[in-house]
């Protein structure tokens, strides 16, 4: 026994592993896990679903939905927005710092498109909707809840963008608990036309930026129209009458997620509006143009079969997503503009 053991320290000793070996034990596991990074980032990378806007505020203001005030599902439709950022696969990606959430972009710039209308609407709750007029005190949960939402996106210690977000969500709880409680009258929302125009105008010039941004993945001079209108009017420095704009073909993807998410958001906010703002429409005759709003914006929802976003000339023989994508979004933005002219009215 003794000399068997002996032989077999020696042979141990003296085994010397090939670099043939070497190179095999080191990239077989390397490539194994470059495969599940990259199976983990496609699955990451799916759009999360749309949420129904009856359900999600029943279940956050936990009443029936006879109970549900005015005001109920705005406020739910923008936490349950916001939770859907922080919750859904992969969480939130855009301040993630280890792959495979380095790798991508695409969800990340969806999620920013989410993030700024969260804020345009977080900042009307807090400026108008909240507000009987310029003189009133503002919400105490949504001083708190406004800023939260515009934190750095990419923020990721020290606090990271969830975590401060998530406070935010907390507020808009606060608030919409108080909502509930007709024993605390101080927590209002105000239904009226002219603080959904406020609300709207923001809408407008968001999906208006958008639109050129989309259309200029192709390339575009334009006449400068930036004084049209004013023959009095002026600006810091002299701008050529004629502009050339083109996106940039690293960015052309980003600038149509980023339209994606905002498109998402906003179907789900104009929904919840249609139920708050119900009777000012109704009184407008304006339903029918909050509806043909929120049509164009699920028609940009639909599903992508490309593998990767193309950015074919406007006639040529490749498609052009972004082109698309504009489409949908200035049609939807002149619904806006319709929109707002009807609650102009009297």
């Amino acid at each position: 026994m003794a000399n068997k053991l002996s032989d077999w320290s020696r042979a141990i000793s003296q085994w010397q592993p090939s670099n043939e070996s070497i190179a095999g034990m080191i990239t077989v596991p390397l490539l194994l896990l470059i495969g599940l990074l990259v199976l983990l980032g496609y699955y990451w990378s799916s759009e999360p679903d749309p949420f129904d806007i009856e359900t999600a505020a029943m279940e956050r203001a936990q009443v029936t939905d006879a109970r549900l005030t005015t005001g109920s599902y705005t406020t739910s439709a923008v936490i349950a927005a916001m939770e859907t950022l922080l919750n859904k696969r992969g969480g939130y990606l855009s301040n993630d710092i280890m792959p495979p959430s380095i790798w991508l972009d695409n969800i990340p710039n969806w999620e920013f498109g989410v993030l700024v209308q969260v804020r345009d609407l977080s900042r009307s709750m807090r400026n108008d909707f909240s507000r009987s007029q310029s003189q009133s005190a503002e919400d105490v949960d949504l001083i708190i809840a406004e800023p939260k939402f515009n934190f750095d996106n990419k923020s990721w210690f020290l606090p990271a963008s969830e975590s401060v977000y998530q406070e935010g969500i907390d507020a808009l709880y606060g608030y919409l608990a108080r909502l509930q409680n007709p024993e605390n009258p101080n927590a209002q929302f105000y239904a009226r036309a002219d603080n959904l125009q406020e609300w709207l105008g923001q809408v407008e010039k968001r999906l208006g930026s958008l639109s050129q941004r989309l259309s200029a993945s192709v390339g575009q001079v334009r006449l400068n129209t930036d004084l049209a209108g004013d023959a009095d009017a002026e600006q810091s420095t002299t701008t050529s009458s004629q502009v050339s704009v083109k996106t940039p073909w690293t960015e052309i993807d980003d600038v149509f997620y980023e339209a994606r998410g905002a498109a998402w958001a906003l179907v789900h906010f104009m929904k919840a509006i249609e139920r708050d703002f119900e009777s000012v429409l109704q009184k407008k005759n304006a339903l029918i143009s909050l509806r043909q709003i929120v049509r164009e914006l699920e028609a940009a929802q639909d599903p992508i079969w490309s593998p990767m976003i193309l950015n074919g000339s406007g006639f040529g023989l490749f498609a052009n997503h972004s082109l698309v994508m504009a489409s949908y979004i200035s049609r939807a933005n002149a619904a806006v503009i319709d929109l707002r002219d009807l609650l102009k009215q009297g």
